[in-house]
């Protein structure tokens, strides 16, 4: 691996679906020669390319990306899409399709997505889906995205009733983070992101929690070597969770969704979009841990860490009291999660700090027990 002046790579092994994440501060102007280096993309003259983005970014960083594949003479088309998570949807997903039927899209066309994770989520469903598999890249250009959901190859769009039920596994052909354009990434969405960092550590490597705690007032200054090791560390643990369990059939990629099925729950009761995925990931953990303490898994000491490293990040821990007393749709929301097994649930729970299990045929009240804080 590379210096952070020089940027990171950090290598996907999946065979024949092996890509590499680079991670390399002003990237953006050099897109074409990093994308070129995959054995995947190639050479870019000629090739065609639909750039899906965020409609705020289309002058910003998707206007940079653009030029630079311009430049290096591929055929670049972009659509844009409305901010927020109501964007991961059948419509938007149709608007996409037509892009490409109007551009004759064929089996080599790129699609390439530039944003955060809905961005990535609803261009990658679509690449994934039209004309059997088109080449998808990822450009994130959140915390969240470049950690978590540009990584990994999942894919898909919301239903009403629930978060991420419509999808498929489709890796992308390549991943580039230009950490700087989190410079212009609003607050509230960058605290966001650092929800699933800290989930990193709980989950795989005590160590990296410990140094997250060292290092929480460099996070909320965004200093740029922190934030360098941190995207590139929390982008290791997941590729190593991936290669190994690539469309989780073994369970191990399970771990991964530490604190999502309480927190899935809650963004969908909150409307998509007034919690962001980040703020209900964090309750979520909390809960989770709570859930774990309940069951004996796990010290009410450890539950605490977890809290107040939330909370000097900014980020909320409690359960709103209007969510709280719709415990019966919170229950719907948690037996719809992809993870729930024969309307039993199952909640990826910790018993120890750098460690979780998933646990099967949790008591119903017991869960909905874990949503009053008992850490104060």
């Amino acid at each position: 691996m590379t210096t952070p002046q020089q940027g990171r790579i950090v290598d996907v092994r999946l065979g024949p679906r092996s890509y590499s994440i680079h991670i390399r501060p002003h990237s953006l102007r050099q897109a074409a020669e990093i994308l070129e280096s995959s054995p995947a993309i190639g050479p870019l003259p000629g090739q065609r390319v639909l750039i899906v983005t965020d409609a705020v970014l289309a002058n910003s960083h998707a206007a940079e990306f653009s030029a630079a594949l311009k430049a290096a003479h591929a055929e670049v088309h972009c659509i844009h899409v409305p901010s927020g998570e109501s964007s991961k949807s059948l419509p938007q997903t149709q608007r996409l399709y037509d892009a490409l039927v109007d551009m004759s899209a064929d089996r080599r066309t790129i699609v390439a997505a530039v944003g955060g994770g809905v961005t990535g989520d609803l261009a990658g469903f679509a690449a994934a889906t039209y004309a059997r598999g088109l080449r998808f890249i990822q450009v994130p250009t959140t915390l969240l995205s470049m950690v978590d959901s540009s990584v990994g190859g999942k894919t898909g769009i919301n239903h009403p009733k629930g978060k991420n039920l419509i999808g498929a596994f489709h890796q992308p052909a390549g991943v580039l983070i230009d950490e700087s354009t989190l410079a212009t990434l609003p607050d509230r969405d960058y605290r966001s992101g650092l929800a699933e960092v800290v989930k990193y550590g709980v989950i795989l490597d005590a160590d990296f929690f410990s140094y997250l705690e060292q290092h929480t007032s460099q996070l909320n200054a965004r200093d740029p070597e922190v934030l360098n090791t941190v995207i590139a560390h929390s982008c290791q643990l997941k590729a190593d969770v991936v290669q190994a369990d690539e469309f989780e059939t073994t369970g191990l990629r399970a771990v991964l969704n530490y604190g999502h099925t309480f927190g899935h729950a809650f963004e969908a009761l909150s409307g998509y979009g007034q919690l962001l995925h980040g703020e209900a990931v964090s309750i979520g953990m909390l809960c989770a841990s709570r859930l774990a303490e309940h069951l004996g898994r796990i010290s009410r000491s450890e539950t605490l860490r977890q809290r107040q490293l939330l909370q000097a990040l900014g980020l909320p821990i409690t359960v709103r009291s209007d969510l709280r007393q719709r415990q019966a749709e919170i229950l719907q929301c948690m037996l719809l999660d992809k993870k729930t097994e024969s309307r039993q649930l199952r909640f990826v729970l910790p018993d120890r700090i750098g460690h979780v299990e998933t646990v099967r045929n949790v008591d119903s009240q017991l869960a909905l027990s874990a949503l009053t804080d008992f850490t104060d």
